[in-house]
């Protein structure tokens, strides 16, 4: 009997880099990969894999999911970067209500395991205090915020996917994801529900065109790099790993200076005929800093990081000369 891996919001950039992952790395011929999503795509129409449009809002549509389910990779979701404005409600309706179906999907069809994309939005603040961020802190977020009732919201998946493993035996994986980065056509997000040129973006841009770039606040902060592509290989591996469950910290376990970042984005997008020059202002606010500490990873998932940042950044600029979509 073949067993279909269904996997929700593929079609987001992250949902599109895993289906390729999974087609690139091989994955045995008795399972079956199903795309889902909210859009109108034809990504999967020439790589063999069906898609079907879904609003996990609505559970009507999940009588077009297929009854027999192996695994369920649960990526979908809305976040304050893809919200213009700010509507809460949105968060309550497609993180709780959407995930809530996405899981009584999982127990009426005997789904094995279920794998989810959870915010470290629950934890950041430590990172002021002590830079490595561990699996199992306790949660520490800000009740002030447009992002409070998002992180609220996501953690409240978390615990319902902790009910359905203690009461149905649903295997569970949790993934904490800081920021993710790889190449995407979509180069703006928003920032308090205003439209903005994603950062690192930004400074790729400067070093393609020589222009000056300054560094802000203490250059020496360092931040977990950590690749698209690597956050797939851990998906990958827990879809097919012998375990009940596992909740897993999303990263590389090594930090990079802010120097090193923009260092490193000059001397792989940089202008060889005229170089951007780096200017110091130390009198700017502070980037974040964190480091994800990756050790259940690495012990339980056999997960190791393929791509350093120098590295992630030379597959970056391959994938966007190849103007992928």
């Amino acid at each position: 009997m073949v067993k279909n891996i269904v996997v929700f919001g593929a079609t987001g950039d992250t949902g599109r880099y895993l289906i390729d992952y999974f087609i690139e790395t091989g994955y045995p011929k008795d399972f079956n990969i199903i795309a889902c999503g909210t859009r109108e795509s034809n990504y999967f129409e020439n790589k063999n894999i069906e898609y079907i449009k879904i609003d996990i809002r609505k559970k009507e549509d999940f009588a077009n999911l297929p009854s027999s389910v192996y695994a369920v990779i649960d990526l979908a979701g809305i976040m304050p970067a893809r919200m213009k404005g700010y509507d809460p409600q949105k968060y309550i309706d497609i993180n709780i209500t959407g995930n809530l179906n996405i899981l009584e999907y999982c127990r009426e069809n005997h789904a094995d395991r279920i794998l989810y994309a959870q915010s470290f939005g629950d934890i950041k603040d430590y990172s002021e205090k002590n830079i490595v961020l561990h699996p199992f802190m306790e949660r520490n977020f800000s009740f002030k915020t447009d992002h409070t009732i998002y992180v609220m919201t996501k953690n409240f998946t978390v615990d319902m996917i902790h009910n359905y493993h203690e009461m149905y035996g649903l295997k569970s994986f949790i993934f904490r994801l800081p920021t993710i980065y790889l190449y995407s056509p979509i180069d703006e997000y928003y920032v308090d529900g205003i439209i903005r040129k994603i950062g690192y973006r930004v400074l790729i841009d400067k070093a393609i065109n020589g222009e000056n770039i300054e560094i802000w606040g203490d250059k020496t902060r360092k931040k977990d790099m950590v690749y698209v592509k690597d956050f797939c290989q851990m998906l990958y591996k827990a879809t097919f790993v012998n375990l009940k469950n596992g909740h897993y910290n999303v990263g590389t376990g090594i930090g990079t200076t802010l120097e090193d970042q923009i260092n490193g984005i000059i001397e792989v997008f940089g202008n060889s005929s005229h170089k951007s020059k780096i200017i110091d202002r130390p009198d700017k606010p502070n980037a974040p800093q964190y480091i994800m500490d990756i050790t259940n990873a690495v012990n339980e998932l056999n997960y190791h990081p393929k791509y350093d940042y120098i590295s992630m950044l030379k597959d970056f600029k391959n994938e966007m000369e190849k103007q992928r979509k």
